[in-house]
């Protein structure tokens, strides 16, 4: 053991020997250790004040603090830093973004590290703020989110023109144009929303942070495109849910990738606009009818999913059958009528009327009501022939003239030289056919 050892060893053991004495001595002198302690405690504290009035003293503007939220009213949180007067920070310094009070960032209990933006000994105010601290921190994160490509999940703070507005540490903004893959026309219940965002644009210096939702649905729905058209085949029928609804047709989710169901698909029977059919939202069966894996195309079919109207109307109509319908086309050549739902048969402008028909607008408009008589149904080859003038009565034909005699029919022989006489061109026509018809009748 060396002798430095044995010089610490010795001063250990004397000290505790003079502490023992001394609490002997106190004890015989009627003196209580505990009010020696509490001396000592008492001490201790004043040690402390002075130290953290010494650090207090010793902060400036922009220093940075931790402390513990103790109070919270609607304009300020308060903070104790183990002084004798607590810090302050204002409603405009707790967030980057709007809020109507400071309980919507602090609560009580919890800790945080601010900077002192001002200092008032005379006031004994101590201004603080959160929101530098956290911008320090978040624009060093935002960046390297920005680097890789990060998706992170944000919370929508409020709903402002043109766009979101997110906290992430500064204010974030969502353009209406980058939240979801289609239009959105309100955005009223978006706030409080969960949202998977990348940083779209970042600028420090202008304090700048555009995110994108709409840029993490188009990646998800790229990725996942290429699945499910491997996936699907032409004829099958799924179910799927209508998306959204354009003039020509209408957008049909199939597990992640839309199909569009043009409007002449969907519905056997006419349709003005996809709205007068589906809505967004409403669950539909569809039928495959292309895949196009180049163009990312799939054409879908709501009617084909659903029995024919042909189907339907076989052994509902024969041949002879009078049948009410609706005139839907007139073309020049005549009309179709649809008798039943999807099942149109053309009454040829010849079957319109009984009596001549330049054109079939004479006789009927479209939306008309008419009778019709089924002239031929064959429902295989999807063809009907009717016919309007077979369920109306003929006109009575008007009487005929009486038939003269070949006598009468003749006219009197007259002498071509005779200058007294005038020929009609009947007379005429007739008097050379009778003398000249047997020479005429050999010529060739």
């Amino acid at each position: 053991m060396s002798e430095e050892t044995n010089v610490q060893e010795t001063a250990a053991a004397e000290n505790i020997e003079s502490q023992e004495t001394a609490a002997a001595e106190n004890i015989e002198n009627g003196q209580p250790v505990a009010a020696e302690s509490a001396e000592n405690a008492e001490a201790t504290e004043q040690t402390e004040n002075q130290e953290a009035l010494d650090n207090f003293v010793s902060l400036k503007k922009g220093d940075s603090v931790k402390g513990t939220i103790v109070k919270i009213e609607d304009n300020q949180a308060y903070v104790s830093l183990g002084y004798k007067y607590d810090g302050v920070i204002p409603l405009r310094e707790l967030s980057s973004i709007q809020i109507e009070s400071a309980a919507e960032a602090v609560e009580v209990g919890q800790e945080v590290e601010l900077k002192v933006v001002s200092i008032d000994d005379d006031k004994e105010k101590l201004v603080l703020s959160k929101k530098l601290v956290d911008g320090e921190k978040a624009w060093d994160e935002l960046q390297n989110r920005f680097d890789q490509g990060e998706v992170f999940e944000v919370t929508v703070a409020d709903v402002v023109k043109g766009g979101l507005v997110a906290d992430v540490g500064v204010r974030g903004f969502i353009p209406a144009s980058m939240v979801e893959r289609h239009f959105v026309e309100d955005f009223s219940d978006y706030k409080g929303r969960t949202l998977r965002v990348k940083v779209k644009e970042i600028d420090r210096e202008n304090n700048k942070v555009i995110l994108s939702q709409k840029e993490v649905l188009d990646a998800e729905f790229e990725q996942n495109k290429q699945e499910v058209m491997n996936a699907i085949q032409v004829g099958q029928e799924i179910e799927g849910t209508v998306q959204r609804l354009t003039p020509f047709g209408a957008f049909v989710d199939i597990g992640g990738i839309d199909g569009l169901v043009h409007v002449s698909e969907l519905s056997w029977q006419h349709v003005a606009h996809p709205k007068d059919v589906v809505s967004e939202g409403q669950t539909v069966n569809v039928k495959v009818l292309k895949v196009d894996p180049a163009a990312g195309k799939i054409s879908l079919s709501m009617k084909a999913a659903q029995p024919g109207p042909w189907e339907s109307a076989d052994g509902q109509f024969k041949a002879g059958d009078i049948v009410t319908g609706t005139v839907r086309r007139i073309v020049s050549f005549g009309a179709f009528v649809e008798i039943a739902p999807g099942v149109e048969g053309l009454v040829h402008i010849s079957q319109l009327a009984h009596r001549h028909v330049a054109t079939p607008n004479e006789v009927v408009t479209e939306g008309q009501e008419v009778q019709a008589k089924v002239l031929d149904f064959n429902p295989s080859e999807k063809r009907v022939s009717l016919s309007i003038k077979e369920t109306e009565e003929a006109p009575e034909q008007p009487a005929s003239r009486p038939e003269r005699s070949s006598s009468s029919q003749r006219s009197p022989k007259v002498e071509l030289n005779n200058p007294n006489v005038s020929l009609s061109n009947e007379s005429m026509s007739f008097t050379l056919a009778e003398r000249f018809g047997d020479k005429l009748k050999n010529l060739k």
